[in-house]
């Protein structure tokens, strides 16, 4: 889908670069013609009109534009979900298969599991659970266990 979109920008930006240049150049055309009308209306009293912008200019102007733009939208990557819990299960289910770009890679903000860290951390503490077997020691004697010698 990449070239297709491509080749609809590139057409569109040639069309709006033509249409650019017919501008230029009927705005040219149109001012040496008025300067010239203007010399000869000088003696006659008479002022030259405005000439607008040739509608097949405009036209063709606005199809570049439009063409452009669909050709940006065609090209853009799939959106991704806005809610990180769906784009992390997205990660997990289907891993770096689920990211692979237009051009066969992998995209560049692929970074795996986001929640590897949070499923490889120590568990919590239970501080009651220590504080009663801490207690416990303490009544059997309070001896530390002899180091072993290996």
């Amino acid at each position: 889908m990449t070239w297709i979109s491509n080749s609809i920008t590139g057409l569109g930006l040639i069309f709006l670069t033509h249409a650019g240049y017919s501008a230029h150049e009927h705005s040219a055309l149109y001012s040496t013609s008025a300067a010239t009308l203007a010399s000869i209306s000088s003696h006659g009293g008479t002022t030259p009109t405005v000439a607008s912008l040739p509608l097949d200019i405009s036209i063709e102007t606005i199809v570049a534009i439009f063409m452009i733009c669909l050709g940006l939208v065609l090209g853009t990557p799939e959106l991704r979900p806005i809610q990180w819990r769906v784009w992390a299960g997205k990660i997990e289910r289907e891993g770096e298969d689920g990211f692979i770009g237009g051009d066969g890679e992998v995209e560049k903000d692929y970074v795996g599991n986001p929640f590897r860290a949070l499923e490889s951390r120590p568990g919590f503490v239970d501080i009651r659970k220590q504080r009663r077997e801490f207690a416990a020691w303490v009544r059997e004697g309070g001896q530390p266990a002899p180091a072993s010698k290996s």
